[in-house]
């Protein structure tokens, strides 16, 4: 089964963002060609598609609706295949760091110091840590062929 491709009119794509989104799900979708997934994760990726072709929604309404889609399909294929974009877990841990890693070691130095205002010096840390953590399981991905060819950009 073959995947289906957004068919938004060009009338609809005036706003730059949008329009950015928009070709950056197309690309997702081409680079989702390359890869072997199952019968229903096409399935429930069509249906997605589908709901975008039949919108009629404008500018702001319809960036925040293919920006729910791009990230449901996104989420799918980490769950279902593994699959990610590039740069998908240095993302993720960045900010699993700050706070999983960077506040705990914030309040453990403030206290430490007796200023608890220096607790935000942990959070560069927790971010360090973070980046480091995504990156090499971005590198590992990369190495098992579960990454697409496409950074998703905020």
């Amino acid at each position: 089964m073959e995947i289906i491709k957004p068919d938004l009119k060009p009338e609809l794509l005036t706003d730059t963002k949008t329009k950015a989104l928009y070709d950056q799900l197309q690309h997702l979708l081409n680079e989702l060609d390359k890869k072997k997934i199952s019968e229903e994760t096409v399935q429930k990726i069509n249906s997605e598609t589908a709901a975008i072709n039949a919108t009629s929604l404008r500018d702001k309404d319809l960036y925040k609706m293919l920006k729910q889609k791009q990230t449901g399909i996104i989420k799918l294929l980490e769950k279902e295949h593994k699959i990610v974009p590039k740069n998908y877990y240095r993302n993720v841990w960045l900010a699993a760091g700050m706070g999983a890693f960077g506040l705990p070691i914030g309040v453990a130095f403030g206290l430490l110091i007796g200023n608890i205002a220096l607790l935000s010096i942990g959070l560069p840390i927790g971010m360090g840590i973070g980046v480091a953590v995504g990156t090499s399981l971005d590198k590992k991905a990369e190495a098992e062929g579960r990454q697409l060819d496409v950074e998703i950009k905020a």
